[in-house]
């Protein structure tokens, strides 16, 4: 370490919170300081938040500084502080080594607890970026060892836990959760709350053993046995413990600093311990007799240090204990008193077991003021909610239940109010920074704004709220609200795909090198693949367009809660063969799949794993069937009627004209998925006016309906043109996903796009019955191009044999086996709970809003 100048600072730890006050540091210490930060992993600081995202293979989690690190700070890696001499001021490390300090900053942690039980020792934990590597190739080596899915026990239903289950599962894991508490996550949730989670999380094929612990683990001849308390036993090839944290507090005990009452070392508002010199921070530190494991209270205790060491006063405040966890789809949040222990509360409630919902406001008696709240299943209010913790709400309580349909509300956030917890950002600092407040320059994008404020930059959970407020007060200032895709990619999709288009682009990176800047991120690489597909119409999957490919897409399937994917042939127009059928029907009683025939009219079979995929389709395709791009962002199907061939009423051949068109556009790629509907006569069964594209048969023709949508915004479609023959039809429709193709933001469906556009339907008119703008025969020639290009994806995967190699379950090892998911001969149909299976009864379920008093 340099010790040349400056006060000489050692941070002890370098997870989050020594990273993120050695980040403050050298932003605001100049040359006053010296920073040592020790670690013991190899690994650079890192974001354990974002564990889960290492099971899918070795995603690189390193924290990046905000702050340049330079001379003035040092980073040692892979190297333990084994003492500490408060007298002398200087800490050994496990080589022996000595350094020097003027202060000293324990930011060790905590350590996985494992319970004191016989066997104990034969478990893993999930805590570490290496014990996530661990349970990765652990369960793959099982997996190819048993020939079957290994049977993993995971102990703790909480944070961890959930996120160690749900990945076991997700690499193919047999997984169970045993948990002490009669719900999961109960320290956060109640027990609605906890119930609706624990009915999602079963539903994606975990078991649950609650209300039990494990108290012995005894090695037997082919797997462990798991004793429980209830005398039960879980046979596990592989148990893993996930039950809480326990602070690594050993250096201050031995050096005599006053312990917190649970467990680590006690501070006071100012994160000083009780020996001089020695301050702690995060997880090691009890701040008025609690310890806490989240990122928000470890930057808040940062930056009071970072403050205090250069002269400041700053203190600890109220710790923000909001909570949210995203795992598989599933979505949970939880804030302030979201249990309702405050005297006089009251509950707004809505569930919905049979969608997996769950949302809780809870206020003050007089339904006022906001103390709190749980959202399961659909998190939205979430971000908007909590930044009003503690203030008087706008409107009534179940107005802000998004689950029960209410309508979205639009409340101006004070400036104090605290949009991003993890970083202690608030409104009013991000609106300073958009304006230009004290001379610095304005944000007036996304990416400049996080990166001046912070806000955003850890856990995410707060950029779709800073992403509106930028937008509402761009618009107060009457500047034009930009559209980019993300920090990486200054151009909206629309500025995107013009670009593509003129310069004649074809990978990602001669995108990112002529358009953009960076390495790319989960928005805009989805996005450009979308584009490049719209344009080029190659195999998706080939030229390096893989990893820019959401999960569905990189499979050719969707991905279903449980981890499994479906699989759905096209059935254009719905017209289907009985030898077909007969096709569907032995290929599911054969992989053992579950059958549904969906809203859509297609077959939908369910429960496929990954290496079972090719062979599946091997034998669909054989029987002439082709993908139905369930997975991706392109046309779904065609729904129509049975017309005049069949119907009395008819006056159309509606199937004829589905049929045509399905064929037409069929892996046409969007901006957003695509439906048409056509029905055979004004009795509108194909349900037309509710599609993107809807086609009403009449007696001189067909009339054409553009920019229905179903869905959360459901929209009708709008009468675009009357009368018309079949070639004009093809034509109109030609010119109308051309355009929105070109012209539609990322991930917008054809309503929305419809309502930004000036003159709305009327604007679309004159594109694509008028051709104002000249573009009538580009847009039919691109269409011309898609459709004298198309290639079903799955018949070219299967001809390939480097394409194939994506579905091998170990793809570095030919020689595996397929080992497919645990199957099930019949599959239990979900319903609605009843009122009187609720322990409590207090929870009124069954689509309906509850009201509740506390005592």
């Amino acid at each position: 370490m340099d010790r040349s100048g400056g006060r000489r600072i050692v941070i002890v730890g370098a997870g989050p919170a020594g990273h993120r006050l050695a980040d403050a540091l050298a932003a605001r210490a100049g040359e006053e300081a010296r920073i040592l930060l020790i670690g013991e992993e190899e690994h650079p600081p890192y974001d354990r938040v974002a564990l889960s995202r290492r099971l899918s293979g070795p995603v690189d989690l390193a924290l990046r500084p905000a702050a340049a690190w330079d001379h003035r700070l040092t980073v040692l890696r892979g190297r333990r502080v084994v003492a500490v001499d408060a007298e002398s001021r200087t800490v050994r490390l496990d080589d022996a080594a000595e350094e020097s300090y003027d202060e000293l900053v324990l930011a060790t942690g905590s350590r996985a607890t494992i319970p004191d039980i016989p066997g104990a020792e034969q478990a893993r934990v999930y805590r570490t970026i290496d014990d996530v590597d661990h349970l990765r190739e652990e369960i793959g080596r099982l997996r190819a060892a048993l020939g079957r899915p290994p049977r993993v026990v995971v102990a703790g239903g909480g944070l961890l836990g959930l996120e160690a289950a749900g990945g076991a599962a997700m690499l193919g894991a047999d997984a169970t959760i045993v948990h002490s508490g009669r719900w999961l996550m109960s320290s956060q949730l109640d027990e609605g709350g906890g119930q609706a989670l624990g009915r999602l999380i079963a539903s994606r094929g975990i078991a649950l053993r609650l209300g039990v612990r494990p108290v012995a683990i005894h090695e037997a001849a082919a797997a462990r046995r798991v004793l429980l308390t209830d005398g039960s036993e879980l046979e596990a090839e592989l148990v893993v413990f996930a039950i809480g944290i326990t602070p690594r507090d050993e250096l201050a005990r031995a050096i005599g600093a006053a312990p917190g009452p649970r467990g680590g070392v006690a501070i006071g508002d100012d994160c000083r311990t009780s020996v001089e010199h020695i301050w702690a921070i995060g997880e090691v530190a009890s701040h008025r007799d609690r310890s806490y494991g989240l990122v928000a209270p470890a930057n808040a205790m940062a930056e009071v240090v970072a403050d205090r060491l250069l002269g400041g006063t700053a203190e600890l405040g109220e710790i923000d204990e909001a909570t949210r966890l995203k795992l598989a789809g599933i979505e949970v949040a939880s804030f302030g008193d979201a249990t309702a222990r405050t005297s006089g509360a009251l509950e707004v409630v809505f569930a919905d077991p049979a969608r997996g919902l769950y949302q809780k406001v809870v206020t003050t008696g007089d339904a006022r003021t906001l103390l709190g709240g749980i959202f399961i299943g659909d998190a939205a209010p979430y971000a908007a909610l909590r930044p009003l913790l503690g203030r008087e709400l706008d409107h009534e309580p179940s107005a802000y239940l998004s689950a029960a349909g209410a309508p979205a509300v639009d409340t101006r956030l004070p400036d104090d109010a605290l949009l991003c917890s993890c970083n202690n950002v608030t409104v009013g600092t991000v609106r300073d920074a958009i304006g230009g407040g004290d001379g610095a320059d304005p944000c007036h994008e996304l990416g400049p704004l996080k990166t001046c404020t912070r806000a955003g930059t850890q856990c995410g959970s707060c950029v779709p709220l800073l992403s509106k407020l930028l937008g509402q007060e761009l618009a107060a200032a009457g500047l034009e609200v930009s559209r980019a895709i993300c920090e990486h990619i200054p151009l909206s999709r629309r500025e995107l795909f013009e670009s593509v288009r003129v310069l004649g682009l074809r990978s990602f990176d001669e995108i990112i090198g002529r358009l953009g800047s960076g390495t790319g991120c989960d928005l805009c690489k989805p996005a450009v693949a979308s584009v490049l597909a719209s344009q080029h119409q190659e195999y998706i999957l080939d030229g390096g367009r893989a990893a820019l490919q959401d999960t569905n897409d990189r499979a050719l399937a969707n991905m279903q809660r449980d981890g499994s994917y479906s699989v759905v042939p096209r059935i254009p127009g719905g017209e289907v063969t009985p030898q077909k059928l007969a096709v569907i029907a032995e290929v599911a009683a054969d992989f053992g799949l579950y059958t549904k025939i969906t809203g859509a009219q297609r077959i939908d079979l369910f429960g496929a794993s990954l290496d079972q995929l090719p062979d599946i389709w091997r034998r669909l395709v054989e029987a002439g069937f082709e993908s139905g791009h369930a997975y991706g962002k392109a046309l779904r199907n065609v729904k129509s009627c049975v017309g005049s061939t069949w119907c009395r009423f008819g006056v159309q051949d509606s199937v004829a004209m589905a049929i045509r068109i399905e064929l037409r556009y069929r892996g046409l790629r969007s901006p957003h998925k695509l439906k048409i509907g056509v029905s055979g006569c004004a009795r509108e069964c194909a349900e037309a006016r509710g599609k993107d594209v809807g086609v009403i048969a009449t007696e001189s023709g067909w009339n054409m309906y553009v920019g229905g949508n179903g869905g959360f915004q459901p929209a009708h479609a709008q009468l675009l043109a009357s009368d018309l023959d079949d070639e004009t039809l093809l034509r109109y429709i030609d010119r109308y996903l051309m355009y929105y193709i070109r012209t539609a933001d990322r991930l917008q469906r054809t309503a929305r796009w419809m309502e930004d556009l000036p003159g709305g339907v009327d604007h679309v008119r004159e594109v694509v019955v008028d051709d104002s703008l000249g573009l009538a025969e580009e847009l039919e020639a691109g269409m011309a191009r898609h459709v004298g290009t198309y290639e079903d994806e799955w018949a070219a995967t299967l001809a390939d044999p480097e394409r194939l190699r994506r579905f091998r379950s170990f793809i570095n090892d030919p020689d595996a086996p397929d080992v497919g998911l645990p199957r099930v001969e019949e599959r239990e149909q979900h319903r609605p709970a009843r009122e009187d299976e609720l322990s409590d009864g207090r929870v009124l379920l069954g689509s309906r809003i509850a009201v509740r008093e506390g005592a």
